[in-house]
């Protein structure tokens, strides 16, 4: 994907798995899932955001958050990813580890005419997404390609 402000230069992989470790930290913050995040910001800002990430990733997260849910008029919700059964999830995965996970199956099921922007948005606002993110399941630390299979299957 080129860079919308600098057209010579690549968005790297390492730019999409920043803006998918915001998108989480900023929904599981406003207690929002990753879909709302992502269709909130839409295609452009998001194509913005990875031409961005190079420099974004040097700030403090927090402020990062702080200024993604004032931009896109973001509000709280009650979707919270942390409510799990401590016998079946003794400790949830950070926001680091998930931003992989999803950067992973982005990268995995990119379609040819697919930026990043638009592999967000599709991969997010998939139904498997709430598998994924229920931590009482073990489908967040399959290994990628299995992930990916589960994708394209619609199931686990």
């Amino acid at each position: 994907m080129k860079n919308v402000f600098f057209p010579d230069e690549q968005v790297t992989a390492d730019d999409l798995y920043f803006v998918c470790y915001m998108i989480e930290r900023v929904a599981r913050q406003l207690k929002q899932p990753n879909k709302y995040v992502a269709n909130k910001m839409g295609h452009d800002a998001l194509a913005k955001k990875l031409s961005l990430a190079d420099v974004l990733h040097s700030e403090n997260p927090l402020a990062v958050a702080a200024d993604w849910i004032d931009e896109f008029q973001l509000e709280s919700g009650h979707y919270d990813v942390s409510q799990v059964d401590k016998n079946l999830c003794e400790k949830i995965p950070t926001e680091t580890q998930m931003g992989k996970v999803y950067k992973r199956l982005i990268l995995d099921t990119l379609q040819s005419d697919e930026d990043y922007a638009d592999g967000i948005l599709r991969v997010y606002n998939n139904p498997i997404c709430e598998t994924i993110d229920n931590y009482n399941c073990s489908a967040y630390y399959e290994p990628s390609p299995y992930i990916a299979r589960s994708y394209y299957a619609g199931s686990f």
